[in-house]
C-alpha cells in the first residue's frame, strides 16, 4: 500500500499536466471540456453536439400561387361540403363572416368561387415537426356488404352496436388538455380494466348474437367495414341499411398489411386491400390469426341510406371526392383544405379544394389525410390502392391566426 499511493499521485499528475483536464477533479457539475487530440492523445474524443432544434409551427402563412393549379380546379362541390358544415363552424366566432358570406353567394361559377375563396380565407401551409411539408395521404370508401337482419345459412358473422357493459371515461371533464382522448373499459367487480380486445371479443359473440345489429357474409369484408368506419349492408329483398362508426373498443389500431409484410407473406407493394383479400382467400386457415393482430373493434349503428355519402365526425354526409379525414389537433374540422398529391399507384396529379370533415383512429400527423372515394366496389378499388405522399394547406378566415379561439 505504501508503494501504490505514490504512483497513483504521480499518475495523475501527469495526466493533469499533458492537458486532460476532464480526468482532474470538479468541484461542481459543469459542461465537459474535451482537449485538442494534439495536447492528449490519450484522451477520449467528444462527439459532437448539436442542441435539438425546436419542432416547426404545424400552420405557417402561404400564399395562394404556392397551391400546386388552384385555378385548374371547380370548387364547387367543396363549396357545398363547406357551406353544410357551417351549421358547426359558425358557432367560432371566427368563422360567422365565411358562412353568412357563403350563404349570401348567388354567382357559383368556378372562377366566382375561386375568387370568393381567396376573399375570405388565408392558405396556411400544414408543416410536420421536423420542417417537412409531405405526408402520408391514403383513401378510404363506403364498402357495400350482403347480409341478413337473422343468422341464417351464409350469413354467420355477427355486426354489433356498442356494448351495454362498455364503460366510456371522458378525460376532458378532468383534463381539458386531453379534450381528444377517452378511456373505454368494463368492471370487474370494482376495478376498471382494459375492454375486451378483438381476440378477448371471440367468445363473447356467442352469447351476445341476439344483441347483434345485423348478420354478413363474410369476415373479412367486416374487417375492412370497420377499418373504413361505416358501410352499406345489402338485404335479400334488395333494401340497403347503412352501418356507420358508433364507438370502438379503446385498444390501439395495427395493421394487418403490416403483419403480413413483417412475416414475409406480401411484399409492401402488394399490401394493398385487394392484396390482403387475395392473400385471406388463398389462407382461410389463418384468417382468424391475421384478424386477431389487430386487437381494435369498431361497433356501429343503424341509420337509413340518404344523403351523398356516410356521416363524418361532424355528423354530416360525407361528399365522395371532396371529404378528407384530418387530425382535428392541427387542421379544424369543416374548413377548407388544398390537397396536392397523386391519383392511387400513379404520378398523375390530383390536386383539389377538400374540406376536412371526419377523423380516424390511423389519421395522426400534421400532414396526413384519408381521402373519401365514395360507395361500392369502384370506390374500393381507389381506396385501396391510395397509398401517396402530398401536401396540404388549410384555408383559415383572413384576420384569424391559429392557436386563438
Amino acid at each position: 500500500m505504501s508503494r501504490f499511493f505514490p504512483a497513483l499521485i504521480a499518475l495523475l499528475a501527469l495526466f493533469t499536466m499533458s492537458g486532460c483536464s476532464q480526468i482532474a477533479p470538479k468541484p461542481e457539475p459543469q459542461a465537459e471540456v474535451c482537449p485538442a487530440p494534439a495536447t492528449c492523445p490519450a484522451c477520449p474524443v467528444c462527439p459532437v453536439v448539436e442542441p435539438p432544434k425546436p419542432a416547426e409551427k404545424p400552420l405557417q402563412p402561404a400564399e395562394w400561387n404556392e397551391l400546386p393549379d388552384w385555378n385548374g380546379d371547380d370548387p364547387g362541390a367543396a363549396f357545398a361540403a363547406f357551406l353544410s358544415g357551417c351549421r358547426s363552424l359558425e358557432k367560432q366566432a371566427h368563422w360567422k363572416p365565411a358562412c353568412a358570406s357563403a350563404r349570401e353567394l348567388t354567382d357559383k361559377s368556378a372562377a366566382a368561387l375561386r375568387a370568393w375563396f381567396e376573399a375570405q380565407f388565408q392558405p396556411w401551409a400544414l408543416v410536420n415537426p421536423d420542417g417537412s411539408r409531405n405526408g402520408l395521404i391514403t383513401g378510404y370508401y363506403e364498402p357495400i356488404l350482403k347480409g341478413s337482419r337473422q343468422k341464417a345459412r351464409g350469413y354467420t358473422v355477427p355486426v354489433f352496436g356498442p356494448p351495454e357493459d362498455m364503460i366510456v371515461v371522458e378525460l376532458a371533464e378532468l383534463y381539458p388538455e386531453l379534450k381528444h382522448l377517452r378511456l373505454r373499459g368494463r368492471l370487474e367487480g370494482r376495478k376498471l380494466v382494459p375492454y375486451y380486445s378483438r381476440v378477448e371479443w371471440e367468445p363473447q359473440e356467442s352469447k351476445r348474437s341476439p344483441e347483434a345489429l345485423l348478420w354478413v357474409d363474410d369476415p373479412i369484408d367486416l374487417f375492412f367495414m370497420q377499418i373504413q368506419g361505416s358501410g352499406q349492408v345489402q338485404l335479400a329483398d334488395g333494401s340497403r341499411v347503412r352501418l356507420n362508426y358508433a364507438d370502438q373498443n379503446g385498444h390501439p389500431y395495427r395493421s394487418i398489411g403490416r403483419w403480413l409484410i413483417d412475416k414475409g407473406e406480401l411484399k409492401t407493394e402488394q399490401a394493398s386491400m385487394q392484396g390482403i383479400k387475395a392473400w385471406a382467400k388463398a389462407n382461410p386457415a389463418r384468417l382468424t390469426e391475421l384478424l386477431n393482430t389487430n386487437p381494435r373493434l369498431v361497433f356501429f349503428r343503424e341509420l337509413p341510406v340518404t344523403g351523398s355519402g356516410p356521416q363524418g365526425a361532424m355528423g354530416l354526409a360525407l361528399t365522395p371526392e371532396r371529404s378528407v379525414a384530418v387530425d382535428p389537433r392541427h387542421v379544424p374540422l369543416g374548413a377548407p383544405i388544398w390537397l396536392a398529391t397523386t391519383k392511387p399507384n400513379s404520378t398523375q396529379t390530383l390536386n383539389r379544394l377538400m374540406v376536412g370533415q371526419d377523423t380516424g383512429g390511423a389519421i395522426r400527423g400534421v400532414v396526413r389525410a384519408d381521402f373519401y372515394w365514395g360507395s361500392g366496389t369502384a370506390a374500393g378499388n381507389q381506396a385501396g390502392k391510395m397509398r401517396q405522399q402530398g401536401h396540404m394547406w388549410v384555408l383559415l378566415p383572413r384576420g384569424y391566426q391559429p392557436g386563438t379561439p
